[in-house]
């Protein structure tokens, strides 16, 4: 695609954000009851963000105009923030983390795939330097202290890669032979590579030439029009004094730096805009003295009056549901406005390359380096100013300042001390370098692997709305799981803007059966946002930094280093034992509660500005103290065994990956029915058994065939239906989990109390016996 067609895309999606923003603004005025129509309208809004998220993620990673990314970038953060934030409106309204958008995505003539949320390419292209010297840091560190296992991993990995990109080269349309013209097709894909290539380093090269104009043009312009805007900034300021006292009698009081100078008083406004304000304002003096003394008695009457209707307002409003404020949307707003009056209907012939416009940076500079002046002209004149006064009358003057100047100094004194009690930093005297290699060498931090988000494959459930009609929880699909991975972790670990103001997510647990690919998608999240990893598993820091102090210090190092390394993922890993309601006799020794106190606290010092995200991982929930529990996580997703669907594509995805051939002699479909209860480790498990160095080169004349998979299976032991439905009645537990039960039976808060006193009663007499 050339940049005439990057800028038409962006043009297009502008144009669907426009209409989007009107028709929410004129929505979000409406209170609505119905809570259907509510759902209906919140999904629409959400599945069409998405769109636009697409197709902006595309054309800020390819558009080359430096001026334009930075109004991308600004427009793409905020839909990004916008669409977690109904995300979170629909989790309140329906009180489920997954939703089921069948029918509005019949509507709008959409494929689920285009559910699917991408993961901007930005997360790891602006901070590739960084990333590649701390994985060289951590590889070396790890080779000196002997502990890099890695390298066998590696190996395997690597060969699964290769051979997945053969596959890729090779089938085209549902595994059929490749035909004879395929080297063109991939020929044409190549070139589409290449072209990207060559993009990105245009972009990287119109960046440079965009900074070092900031430069340029900033100095050109102090040198021609900095003693013009000097000048003229002074009279500006004299006139007001002058006009002040003959109008008032008195001298202005000028603003202090921290309220903004004489900004605050000349912002967007002529001199005499400024003259008819002090009139103004006079007069309203004189008015409000005079209604201050008119309008005393009426006041009880009225205060009855408005008690009344503000209790009357506030039954409707509970009744009548309303969305709630948007931080993002008038960033939206603004952004799209940018738009309209600058590059809508921009003449860009002139332009073809798509290099910086220097107007526009001249524009952006003089505003600049006017406030710069600014600052030097009102230190000026607050001395001008201060002698005027003097002259005028100089001992009010001078006690004034005086007594400024005495009130001001205890204050400070006090508030430093304070502050000091704050942040004690253990580690003062220690440099980020000497701390991580430190934590690295204990193995608390380690080497996330490589491993996308994509890769963990799954597919789209197409009866959960039917279900749900139904009354029946369905369990997600790995889809669904995927999706909340992406909004709850990678989105806002990877952008510092949407982190900062969108609904916080500051722990996660991914609770499933064994084998699902919960670790997998802790290391994807690290993949995806390039997140330093850290295993706070129990069984990991088991007599590592002993003793109450011992522990203290190795969360202040962890903390200390993930924040200034961020974003970062705090991984614990069979976390339920950090939980523990009763300790196994075997695991005393292992001091599995070390974090159960400590974690809580964690989790109170994290703040939006730092993107550090605690990820536990579970496979027995259930032997956990539920309270405690679910108050460290915030978010639980539940990670299922895969479906008929999902294991359909996982068999014909991992055959292929592991160099097997699909042909008509192996059944895909026969394997997926039988392998019902079987998790994506037992599938990548057989897989590996069956398909030997030998077994691949026999494949020409020895087609691959359903029965030599199901003798390995019989080995292995499935998740059976019953395992699944314990993770649902432990969930059905969780607070999420019992504020669904309530919504769906339609109970009352009440019953549920008294449920639960009894419950407590019933245990008790049990006890008693």
């Amino acid at each position: 695609m050339s940049n005439a067609m990057y800028n038409k895309m962006w043009h297009q999606t502008q144009e669907a954000l426009n209409s989007l923003l009107d028709t929410e603004s004129q929505k979000m005025m409406e209170p609505q009851k119905n809570q259907v129509f509510i759902f209906q309208m919140l999904a629409t809004f959400y599945i069409k963000y998405v769109q636009i998220f697409r197709n902006l993620e595309n054309v800020y990673d390819q558009i080359v105009h430096p001026q334009k990314r930075i109004l991308i970038r600004k427009i793409l953060d905020a839909v990004m923030g916008r669409i977690l934030e109904l995300k979170n409106e629909m989790v309140e309204l329906e009180l489920t983390e997954f939703h089921y958008f069948d029918d509005i995505l019949q509507d709008l003539k959409l494929e689920p795939q285009q559910l699917d949320i991408p993961i901007p390419k930005y997360f790891l292209k602006e901070k590739l330097e960084v990333i590649k010297g701390r994985e060289k840091i951590l590889s070396q560190i790890l080779a000196e202290s002997g502990l890099d296992v890695s390298a066998e991993v590696w190996r395997g990995f690597h060969q699964c890669k290769r051979t997945e990109r053969q596959r890729r080269e090779e089938m085209i349309f549902l595994g059929m032979n490749p035909p004879p013209l395929f080297n063109e097709v991939s020929a044409a894909m190549i070139q589409a590579d290449r072209l990207c290539h060559l993009r990105n380093k245009v972009q990287i090269k119109h960046e440079e030439e965009y900074r070092d104009a900031l430069v340029t043009i900033k100095d050109d312009l102090k040198l021609t029009e900095g003693p013009d805007i000097k000048e003229n900034l002074q009279d500006q300021i004299r006139h007001w004094f002058i006009e002040c006292r003959n109008l008032t009698g008195t001298f202005p009081d000028y603003p202090n730096e921290e309220e903004g100078g004489s900004a605050i008083i000349f912002s967007n406004k002529t001199p005499q805009q400024v003259i008819d304000d002090i009139v103004a304002s006079q007069d309203e003096e004189e008015k409000t003295k005079k209604k201050k003394k008119e309008k005393k008695p009426k006041k009880e009457k009225k205060e009855k009056e408005t008690k009344e209707t503000k209790e009357k307002n506030k039954q409707e409003e509970e009744e009548m549901w309303k969305m709630s404020p948007s931080v993002f949307l008038h960033t939206m707003e603004e952004g799209n406005s940018v738009y309209k009056d600058l590059w809508k209907n921009k003449d860009e012939s002139w332009n073809f390359p798509q290099d910086y416009d220097p107007e526009l940076i001249k524009e952006d500079k003089r505003k600049e380096l006017e406030s710069e002046i600014r600052v030097q002209v009102d230190e000026l004149m607050r001395q001008e100013l201060k002698n005027l006064k003097l002259a005028v009358n100089r001992e009010k003057e001078l006690s004034a300042r005086t007594g400024k100047k005495k009130g001001g100094k205890k204050k400070n004194k006090k508030k430093k001390g304070r502050k000091g009690k704050k942040d004690k930093d253990l580690t003062v005297d220690r440099t980020i370098e000497s701390l991580y290699k430190e934590l690295v060498e204990e193995g608390l931090l380690i080497q996330a692997l490589k491993v996308s988000l994509s890769d963990y494959i799954g597919e789209y459930s197409y009866l959960g709305t039917s279900l749900r009609q139904v009354s029946i929880e369905p369990m997600p699909s790995l889809l669904d799981v995927r999706q909340l991975i992406t909004l709850y972790a990678i989105l806002p670990l990877g952008s510092a803007a949407v982190h900062e103001k969108a609904p916080l997510v500051k722990s996660l647990l991914l609770a499933g059966p064994s084998g699902v690919g919960k670790k997998m998608l802790v290391h994807a999240i690290c993949t995806e946002t390039g997140a330093n990893l850290f295993n706070l598993s129990a069984a990991n820091i088991t007599g590592k930094y002993p003793g109450k102090s011992g522990l203290q210090m190795m969360l202040h190092v962890v903390f200390k280093v993930a924040r200034k390394l961020q974003p970062s993922v705090v991984w614990i890993g069979d976390t339920e034992k950090t939980f523990y309601k009763k300790v196994p006799h075997a695991e005393r020794k292992m001091e599995p509660k070390r974090l159960k106190k400590q974690l809580p606290k964690m989790l109170k010092l994290l703040k939006p500005d730092d993107r550090i995200l605690i990820v536990g991982t579970t496979k027995r929930p259930f032997d956990a103290e539920l309270q405690p529990f679910c108050k460290a996580y915030q978010k639980i997703i539940l990670v299922p065994r895969p479906d008929y669907a999902s294991r359909y594509v996982l068999w014909k995805e991992i055959i292929q990956r592991h160099g097997g051939v699909i042909t008509d002699t192996l059944s895909v479909s026969c394997l997926a029915k039988i392998t019902d209860g079987f998790t994506q480790g037992h599938i990548v498990q057989v897989v590996k058994e069956v398909l030997t160095e030998r077994r691949i080169r026999q494949q020409s004349h020895k087609p691959l065939t359903a029965l030599e998979f199901i003798a390995s299976l019989t080995s292995m032991n499935p998740v059976y239906q019953e395992e699944e439905d314990s993770f649902k009645d432990w969930y059905a537990k969780t607070p999420m989990g019992k504020k669904r039960a309530l919504a769906l039976t339609g109970g009352n808060k009440e019953n549920e109390k008294d449920k639960g006193k009894k419950e407590k009663k019933g245990k008790k007499e049990k006890k008693k016996k």
